[in-house]
């Protein structure tokens, strides 16, 4: 599917308008204004890339991307990302979406924050992780153009962004802050976590308990 053509325009199919009452019914304001601003940073990329995406499959994973950080979506024992993509999922399952888009928002939500890995992928997993960046750590922010993210930005507001940020970020995991090994999530949970330490993928290789060959 082509991409839009305005720049500060929502999907408004059903599909799209119901995953926007599901994000605001459930998300707080913080999160709403984030996911929001995420879809729009990714879609004007992906138009300036001059990727062939598909905007209501972008936009659902914008919707969902931090849903799992809701108690009513978390899960004992999954990544968060992951409790996301399975909201997602379900969500599309019921309204008869095609198992491979399915898959692409799954995809796209599981790793919205995992660098290095996304950009290979197709359009709408890559700019899903590229408007998470842009939003959250400003990468990117040198290449948008500055009159549109500052119309966004009024649209959305992002008022103390950051700190606020920070905070609901981490009480999303820190109840299970075992599931952010491997992810950039640990070092959050090692600094606000007293005693809290990661484990080291050198000390598991080492320490494994599968013998070395005589």
């Amino acid at each position: 599917m082509p991409t839009s053509s305005s720049s500060l325009v929502l999907p408004d199919s059903p599909l799209a308008k119901e995953a926007t009452d599901i994000l605001r019914g459930h998300s707080t304001e913080l999160l709403f204004n984030h996911s929001l601003r995420v879809y729009l940073f990714a879609a004007e990329q992906g138009r300036q890339q001059k990727l062939r995406f598909d905007p209501e499959l972008l936009y659902v994973a914008a919707a969902f991307h931090d849903l799992g950080l809701i108690t009513e979506f978390s899960s004992p024992k999954d990544r968060f990302e992951v409790d996301g993509a399975n909201a997602a999922r379900q969500f599309l399952v019921a309204h008869g979406i095609p198992e491979e888009q399915i898959q692409t928002v799954w995809q796209a939500i599981a790793l919205h924050t995992t660098p290095g890995i996304t950009h290979y992928m197709r359009p709408e997993v890559a700019l899903l992780y590229s408007g998470v960046a842009l939003d959250v750590l400003g990468r990117g922010l040198d290449t948008f153009p500055s009159d549109l993210r500052d119309e966004i930005v009024a649209q959305y507001p992002r008022k103390h962004f950051k700190e606020r940020f920070l905070q609901a970020y981490f009480q999303g995991f820190s109840h299970k802050p075992s599931t952010t090994y491997g992810t950039v999530n640990a070092s959050i949970c090692e600094r606000l976590i007293p005693n809290f330490k990661s484990p080291s993928a050198y000390d598991l290789i080492a320490e494994s308990p599968f013998p070395d060959s005589p």
